[in-house]
Parts: structure tokens; sequence; C-alpha cells
């Protein structure tokens, strides 16, 4: 008790303490952790048919915090059973049978306080922690006394003893892992594991017995009717007079809560009203007003959302923007009767108000009044991003064509400085987009909200790419016979995409141009490639596409990709990389 005393005025004294500076910085608390749990022990004092059953453990955690880093306190009360589990069934003395028995098994506790060094690792939220903390202390360890003896027959022979213990001030290691969720700023509950090792802890010498620790052996063997039996060997008893001072070790799991100290802020005498009285309200200034922007059905936070606060004649009085986490904030607002407006891509959310009753609740506890606004609008918003395709610049300027396939109309608008833009889109449709710019074009795109849930999800997110004009692209299907200029049936579709892509773009003109290898005479390659170009365009046309808007060019050998020029011995793969059908789209 006089240590246990000890313990707990050194946490007064260093509660105290830290109370007092975690008023002083805003990322540094003090808190305490009540906990009950169940202790898993295992004794090494090396005596047979000695074992200890699992108990209770009840714990309280004082610990001090700088951010990541702590300082804590712990105690703990252990409470187990010792246990006997020498063989008593079919046993004999060597004649008779021994059937009545005598058993003490007292219960042992210890009792734990250490201090050690805590790492805590925060959830951005900071409602979910994880600590690991370490301690070294002392722990006092007593009872635990266990003897076996045989009554019947008479006389009684002792069978298995231990002493048990009566140790103060061991020398004590704990390692603990807790996690901890905070139900508010101030409450949490939290569950966890330990690890605790007793170093050297002395067994008591039984005075009457002389002994610490004691048994005598028990040997198998089988009755007159065949039946096993267990025979104790009194000629062989095994006794230890040395007390022994052995390890104990033991587990744990654990359950409880734990009670957070945050700095109180305080507020001053308020002489001129500033953003250091903000959230916070005094008695001649205005109230700071927090507004946090949400959608109706998913109850996301909105960012970038127009915020406003007017009068009811209409007139504003502050006006602001959400950040990132849908939030914004206005200092030191004038008591007045007040309406909250706020407006998401123009389309505006639901108002609420604000009282004057409410700036007086707000001076009397000081606290800043805490608004929502609702978006509840039931279409989606896409938010879209245009880049340069194979890349992830965004293109400045872009006019983007939305089309609904499934009801007439159609949108545009021109992408910002980051190549992003916005759309509202109706539940259950399909549209097409379209990307035009000079310098650039795109294939159209299709895009449906099928399948998409509004009740969780209001943003849409959207890539689209423009290519810029003059840029060779390979088509890899085209592919002629030797000395041929025929469209082959497996070229169809990738001259279909072209067909497509100036449907699309109706102002662009298409340079479609034939390569050959190096192979052959310079002439024959030129002949030969101009006429697949030809052909190529020939297809063009009879899908529609207009002549005037169409260039055949065969640079026969003129424009290798590698290094199989003539006289040069080149593998038939070097050579086919060669020998291609490219469209070069030509921006008016």
């Amino acid at each position: 008790m006089k240590n246990l005393f000890k313990f707990l005025l050194i946490a007064f004294v260093f509660a105290s303490a830290f109370i007092t500076k975690a008023q002083q910085e805003d990322t540094n608390y003090f808190q305490l952790s009540p906990r009950i749990g169940y202790d898993f022990p295992s004794y090494d004092n090396n005596t047979p048919y000695i074992d200890y059953k699992g108990g209770l453990d009840l714990g309280l955690s004082l610990d001090y915090y700088w951010n990541w880093f702590g300082l804590g306190f712990d105690f703990d009360y252990i409470k187990n059973q010792s246990e006997s589990t020498y063989p008593t069934d079919n046993l004999t003395d060597g004649t008779l049978p021994i059937s009545d028995f005598s058993l003490t098994e007292n219960t042992i506790a210890r009792i734990f306080y250490g201090i050690g060094p805590n790492i805590q690792f925060r959830s951005q939220s900071k409602r979910f922690t994880t600590e690991i903390n370490t301690r070294f202390g002392l722990a006092s360890i007593k009872g635990g006394r266990t003897y076996l003896q045989s009554v019947a027959p008479s006389p009684a022979y002792p069978l298995n003893f231990h002493a048990g213990y009566d140790a103060s001030s061991v020398f004590t290691f704990k390692g603990q892992v807790r996690f901890t969720y905070y139900l508010n700023d101030n409450f949490g509950i939290n569950a966890g594991a330990y690890y605790m090792r007793h170093f050297g802890a002395t067994e008591l010498f039984d005075t009457p017995l002389a002994v610490s620790a004691g048994y005598n052996p028990v040997v198998a063997g089988t009755l007159a009717n065949g039946q096993p039996s267990n025979t104790v060997d009194f000629s062989n008893a095994q006794t230890r007079t040395e007390p022994c001072d052995c390890d104990i070790s033991s587990v744990g799991l654990f359950a409880g809560v734990t009670f957070k100290f945050n700095k109180k802020e305080k507020v001053d005498v308020c002489e001129v009203c500033g953003e250091d009285h903000m959230p916070r309200c005094c008695a001649t200034c205005g109230c700071g007003v927090t507004v946090t922007a949400r959608d109706k059905f998913t109850n996301e936070t909105l960012p970038f959302t127009d915020v406003v606060l007017a009068d009811l004649n209409g007139n504003i009085v502050q006006s602001g923007t959400t950040n990132t986490y849908g939030v914004v904030v206005f200092n030191d607002v004038a008591e007045d009767d007040l309406i909250v407006k706020g407006k998401l891509y123009n389309i505006s959310l639901e108002e609420t108000s604000i009282s004057k009753d409410e700036f007086k609740a707000c001076k009397k506890d000081g606290n800043s009044i805490q608004k929502v606004i609702k978006y509840g609008d039931l279409n989606f918003i896409l938010k879209g991003n245009v880049v340069e395709c194979n890349t992830t610049v965004g293109i400045q300027g872009v006019d983007i064509k939305l089309r609904d396939k499934l009801n007439a109309g159609q949108k545009n608008t021109l992408s910002d400085v980051k190549g992003e833009f916005i759309f509202h889109l109706k539940q259950a449709s399909t549209y097409a987009l379209n990307g035009n710019k000079d310098g650039y074009f795109s294939n159209e795109v299709e895009l449906t909200t099928n399948g998409e849930d509004r009740n969780k999800s209001l943003f849409i997110d959207f890539e689209m790419c423009v290519n810029p004009c003059g840029q060779a692209i390979k088509l890899d299907n085209i592919i002629f016979n030797l000395g041929k200029w025929d469209i082959l049936p497996a070229a169809r579709p990738d001259l279909d995409y072209v067909v497509k892509l100036m449907q699309d773009n109706p102002t662009i003109k298409v340079e479609m141009s034939s390569h050959t290898d190096s192979r052959g005479s310079d002439q024959y390659n030129q002949e030969l490639s101009q006429k697949r170009a030809q052909s190529s365009v020939d297809y063009l046309m009879s899908k529609g596409i207009s002549r005037a808007r169409l260039i055949a060019r065969g640079a026969g050998e003129s424009e290798l990709l590698n290094r199989c020029a003539d006289g040069v011995t080149c593998e038939e793969n070097e050579h086919t990389i060669n020998r291609r059908t490219e469209f070069k789209v030509v921006c008016l």
C-alpha cells in the first residue's frame, strides 16, 4: 500500500504539471485511460505440476503527449489463480489406492507501477490513434501457495508443493499497444494488448516444510486387473530448499475508455475586435460564423462553394468561398437577423438563417455560430479535365461540346487555365463529348450516367484528350500484299476510325501517307507508296468524305524509321517497321 500511495502521489504531481503545460500549447495534451482486461501468465519457477490460470487485470494509464511523442505512467492490478496439475487419477502409494486429497490453491496478486515513453500515430481526422507504450518500473508479487497432500489412506503424504511469493520492488518491463477511437474531442474508447515481464521474483521459503517447492514423482504402472495406474515414488522426492529468483511473464488483452484534456482557449477582455478572438465572441465584438456546404443526398462537403451572409433586405454583409473541406469562416459578424445563401457552379443551395438570439448565445458561451447549407439539385456534376493526348498537360481554351444522345440538347463550355471544365448531367442519360481548339483535334467520346447512384456521389470525374495537328499517327492494321495497293478487309476498321474522326471534326483536312522499306528501287517504291496512299484516300471518299479534305502522299523509302537504308543488311522485322501507313491532321 505504501508503494501504491507513492505511485499515486507521483502521478498526481505529473498530471498537475503537464495539465498546466497543456493549456499553453495547441498540439500538446494530457489523457487518462482506465481499462479492464484479462491476463495470461507464465511462471518460470521450474516446478512440475504447478500452473497458473488467467485472471483479471485492472489498469490505469496517465499520459502526456508532445504531438506524436509522449511520456506516461501505468498502474496494473493483476490477479491469477495457482493450480496443481498433479495426476491424481488411479493414484496409489505402491500398495493401496490414494482416494482422498487435501488441496490448497491460493490466488496470486501482482501490482505494477511504471513510467516510460510513448509513440503515437494519428489518422488525418485525429479520431483514430495507435499508441506504442513502454514502461519500466517496480512490482509487488504476493500469494500463490499451492499444496496437495493425500488424506486416505492414513497417514497423509505430501504430493506437490510450492510456497508462493512475497516479493516487493521487483524490476519489471511492460510493452503495450493501444488503439483509441475518439467519439468527440475529449472522450474515446480503446482496446489493446500488452506484454509484461518481472525479473527475478523471489519465492517464499516454507519453514514448517523446510522447502520452497517440492514434489514426489509419479511412476506409470498397471493394476492387477489390467487398468493403468500412477504410483507415487516416495523414495525419490524432489525438493528445493533455495528459493528461486525466477522471472514471471504474462500477456494480456484489455479495453477501456480515454479522457483527453485539450487546451482550453482563454478569452481575454475584448478591446479591439480581430481574428485573434475568432471563432470566439466577446461582449463588444461581433461573432464568428462558420458555414459548411454539403450535398443533401451524399452529405459530402462541397469545396469552392460561393457563400454570402445577407440581411433581410437582401444586402450582402459578408461573402466568401468554402475551402477544400467545404468550410468558410466569417469573422466579426455584427448582430442581426441574417440569411445564409450559397451557389455551386451557378446552382443555388438551400438557404438557412441566423437569428439575433443566436448571436446573443454566441456572446454568452463564447462559441462561434455553426451553419450548414445543402445542395439539393438532382443532377450530377461532371468535373472534367482536357489534356494533350499521351501527356498530363492541361489545355486551356478548348471548346468542349456536350451532346445529350437520349434527349435533344447541346451545351458548350471552355476549359480553364488548368484544362478543367464543368457540366451538369441528368440521371440515366448518355452523352457525347468533343473538344476543339485551333491547332488541336479530338475524337468524340461517350459518357453515361446509367449505373451512377445520386445518393452515393454528386461528382463524376472525367478526363479527355486532344491531339495536336500535324502529328503523324500510325495505323497498325493497314497492310498491303506484296507489290499491291488494294485495301484489304483487315484495314477497314482503321480507315473507318479516320472517317469518324473527320465527321466529328468537319474543319480538318487529313493527309494519308504510305511508306515502304528500302528494298527495291527508289522510283518503284515511290510509285507503289503513292498508289497505296491514293487507295486509302479513295476508301475515305467512298464513305462520304470530301476529296477537298484529303491528301494522298507517297513517301516511298524517304522517311525510314531505323538504320535499314540501301546497302544495310537488316532482319525482316526491322524492314517491317518502315512499311507503314500514317495519317496526319491538317487543321485549318
